[in-house]
């Protein structure tokens, strides 16, 4: 079984290495929306300590996109504003536990996840 383990995180971390700048951004998207879905669950289960990591590891991609915005472009500007109302719907639904907030914000991932699948079809990125 540890074996098995070591190979899927291997086989993760290449992944992760060998991946486009582009692709690694989508990844993020995945990520965070994987995360919120978890927390989703935990919430309705009243999993406060599962909803609460899962709510955080969400939180620490979008500091992660918001971290990489090369700001010399002005739509930058738009993803930044846009990356901070979603940080701050994650910390409000995850101080009230709220699956509503939480939705809210899920949607907005989703909503950019899929406008980047969009820019990397129209640049080939795919």
């Amino acid at each position: 079984m540890a074996q098995l383990r070591n190979a899927a995180n291997l086989y993760q971390h290449n992944t992760v290495q060998t991946a486009s700048p582009a692709k690694i951004i989508l990844m993020l998207y995945e990520g965070a929306i994987k995360f919120c879905n978890i927390a989703r669950e935990a919430i309705d289960a009243g999993d406060i300590t599962k909803a609460n990591t899962n709510i955080q590891k969400a939180e620490k991609i979008i500091v992660q996109l918001r971290m990489d915005l090369d700001m010399k472009y002005p739509v930058a500007n738009e993803f930044d504003r846009v990356y901070d109302y979603i940080y701050r719907r994650l910390v409000e639904s995850n101080m009230q536990k709220d699956k509503e907030i939480l939705e809210e914000a899920l949607e907005h991932i989703k909503t950019m996840r899929d406008t980047w699948k969009e820019v990397m079809k129209a640049n080939n990125a795919v």
